[in-house]
């Protein structure tokens, strides 16, 4: 059976609040514009009614799915286990605190469509005006200079994870524990194309933020530095020629004939 055009891939953890909230505005953006999408909500563990919520949105709307966790482990595992479970063409990645306005949906899938890239990734147009203080940006500005720095990439907003891509990325996109903010880099490390689109960024309505300074600045560090090992430690090699297959069978005193040597060309980042 095929699966819908879109799957939206939202991690849930205490969000009880707000996703009767996301659930509506994102449901108005796909009957406007006439998308066929599950949401599929991955419940980390919440402490509070999340997973209640899930069940009775998944009652009334066949779109949406649930999983839950035993216990919390993480954005990460959270987003894999949506996106492994997601049926559609394409994959997207929200957050479900309202923050990833879903007036966006439809202009990740245009992008997607019109520029041939395999992932398009948010640019969160920060303003203090819509609730982001100075401490929150300065240090996700500064926790977004020093993962490009380190992971040597260009990408404008790491930290947003409002994002979308082809379904065939996920059978190459290998995360681990902390790296959710580096399916960009990961992706392109495994040669497919990545860019960049300018989206809101809305104020939390309710609930508080999972990110502390600790988290934006620190925390990450690690990844920063496993990301770099990963990418100075990809083998690097080009095959120029290979002999050709052995015939399966020759009728006995003939010469076999063969084709002619191939040649295949597979290059990869290698600092080796």
């Amino acid at each position: 059976m095929s699966g819908p055009l879109l799957s939206i891939c939202v991690p849930v953890y205490n969000e009880q609040e707000n996703l009767p909230l996301l659930h509506e505005a994102v449901c108005r953006v796909l009957d406007a514009h006439g998308i066929d999408a599950e949401i599929i909500f991955a419940d980390d563990g919440s402490r509070d009614d999340s997973w209640r919520v899930i069940c009775e949105l998944a009652r009334r709307d066949p779109r949406v799915r649930g999983l839950k966790f035993r216990k919390n482990c993480g954005e990460t595992a959270a987003s894999d286990a949506a996106m492994r479970a997601a049926r559609g063409r394409y994959v997207m990645t929200m957050d479900a605190d309202l923050q990833n306005d879903p007036a966006d949906i439809p202009r990740f899938l245009d992008m997607l469509r019109t520029s041939g890239a395999d992932c398009v990734c948010g640019t969160r147009v920060e303003s203090r005006s819509h609730g982001d203080n100075f401490i929150r940006v300065a240090s996700s500005r500064i926790a977004n200079w020093v993962r490009n720095r380190l992971s040597q990439e260009n990408i404008s907003d790491a930290g947003c994870t409002y994002r979308a891509f082809r379904r065939e990325c996920l059978e190459k996109l290998k995360l681990y524990r902390g790296l959710h903010r580096f399916i960009p880099t990961l992706l392109k490390m495994e040669g497919f194309t990545v860019v960049e689109m300018p989206v809101a960024n809305n104020p939390r309505l309710h609930g508080q933020s999972k990110y502390g300074v600790w988290n934006r600045l620190f925390r990450s560090f690690h990844d920063l530095l496993a990301i770099r090992w990963m990418k100075k430690r990809m083998l690097g090699y080009e095959i120029e020629a290979q002999t050709p297959p052995a015939a399966d069978s020759a009728p006995s005193g003939a010469a076999a004939t063969a084709p002619a040597s191939s040649q295949e060309s597979t290059s990869h980042r290698s600092d080796e």
